[in-house]
């Protein structure tokens, strides 16, 4: 990505592409990939130079990472910023590391304790950081939420409960910044709440009820209809939330549980939506208030390809979703119709999608990457492999960066031009 683009190019880049037109952005300005799946929150660049085919040769740099952690990276200025676990879960860590060269810049440990259960696929560095190019956010459920300077001097810290489910799979959920409003997804049975809190200074401004249920989605920020919403999808129902206040604009029942993948957004503010395990996918109009679930859900197609973990990708008037095992569908994105359905490779994929340049880039556990342009039929532009080392495992969605690709395992941080 351009590191100068202005916001307004950046608005009028993505409107030419026809993503997102008559929807905002909810970046700062100061950043270029500020958060989990960048700008919107949904895996939209504006960068049409990301690269679309490499190899092992490609790697620019590659930076060992101490400990493991699933969390995507964020760019801001010339740093990127990560999270890591060290010592099963012991420790947790903030990182920053120079976007050039890929030298690390500083370490934050921001917890030492005994570590709460989780699930093997996810581990205890999962959240994405905030970065605003002043300053970044960290959260660590339960091991709480950390404010650190843009250079690593520590800010302020919060502990917001304990985060237990019955199954013990961890937390996942990704930090939002809204204007002055930091943003947390706590979807437990012991603290089911969606919490705002002042960014400067981690007081809790607002608290809303949510269902005592897991709950592994990220928030992020729609602009459409004449007003500012906090999107959430979740184990009950996707919602609309006022960030200035917490209250709910309206919800949708869903199909499914869990609701980890984030929706995807269509150029009227209409979201698309999974939900984790299997069920249908369906679209959701975002201007109704109250239970829209009967007025407002536009359509809804069956789905039976087991998991969805992989977030959907809206790209044109195409909606993508992949299963778990890499079976990738295409929807119209206005009627719901089935277009196609291919299998894209072997192996599991987890991560979240990215778009830029009208492709769709679906990376794998393995380290394989495959780029897709959508169409009436399915069209493979790239497979593209590393070679990871040491059982390294790549659960982390894509950040592009000045035209590079910002690709992190479980173990090594990756730039590939």
């Amino acid at each position: 990505m351009d590191m100068g683009i202005s916001r307004k190019s950046m608005i009028v880049a993505m409107a030419a592409c026809g993503l997102f037109t008559g929807v905002g952005l909810s970046a700062d300005p100061a950043s270029s990939w500020p958060q989990f799946r960048g700008p919107t929150g949904t895996g939209q660049a504006a960068d049409k130079a990301v690269p679309t085919k490499w190899d092992a040769g490609s790697v620019v740099w590659k930076t060992p990472l101490k400990g493991k952690g699933h969390s995507s990276p964020v760019v801001a200025g010339d740093k990127i910023f990560l999270t890591s676990a060290l010592e099963d879960g012991r420790q947790r860590v903030v990182l920053a590391f120079d976007l050039a060269s890929g030298k690390q810049l500083w370490e934050q440990v921001a917890w030492t304790g005994n570590p709460e259960k989780s699930h093997k696929m996810n581990g205890w560095a999962t959240p994405t950081v905030y970065a605003d190019g002043q300053h970044v956010w960290a959260w660590f459920g339960p091991a709480g939420v950390y404010c650190y300077t843009e250079g690593g001097k520590p800010v302020w810290s919060q502990q917001l409960g304990k985060f237990d489910t019955k199954n013990a799979r961890g937390i996942s959920s990704s930090l939002l910044v809204v204007d002055d409003i930091l943003v947390v997804n706590g979807d437990s049975e012991s603290d089911p709440y969606l919490f705002g809190l002042d960014k400067a200074t981690g007081k809790t401004v607002w608290k809303t009820e949510r269902p005592a249920a897991e709950g592994y989605s990220s928030p992020f920020l729609l602009e459409a209809h004449g007003k500012k919403q906090i999107i959430l999808n979740g184990d009950k129902f996707v919602a609309g939330y006022d960030p200035k206040t917490g209250k709910e604009f309206w919800h949708c029942k869903s199909f499914a549980g869990r609701g980890e993948p984030v929706p995807a957004v269509g150029a009227d503010g209409t979201i698309f939506v999974v939900n984790g395990l299997a069920g249908d996918v369906y679209a959701v109009r975002t201007d109704g208030a109250g239970d829209v679930t009967k007025t407002h859900m536009t359509w809804h197609t069956r789905r039976n390809e087991g998991r969805d973990q992989p977030s959907p990708l809206v790209i044109g008037n195409h909606v993508l979703v992949s299963n778990m095992k890499g079976i990738l569908s295409c929807y119209d994105a206005k009627t719901g119709k089935e277009l196609w359905k291919e299998r894209i490779a072997t192996g599991d994929i987890t991560a979240a999608p990215l778009a830029a340049g009208g492709k769709g880039y679906f990376n794998f556990e393995n380290g394989e990457t495959v780029v897709i342009e959508p169409g009436e039929k399915l069209k493979i532009v790239a497979t593209n492999k590393l070679v990871p080392q040491g059982g390294e495992v790549f659960r982390a969605s894509l950040a592009p960066a000045d035209g590079k690709l910002l690709i992190r395992s479980d173990q090594t941080l990756y730039c590939i031009k």
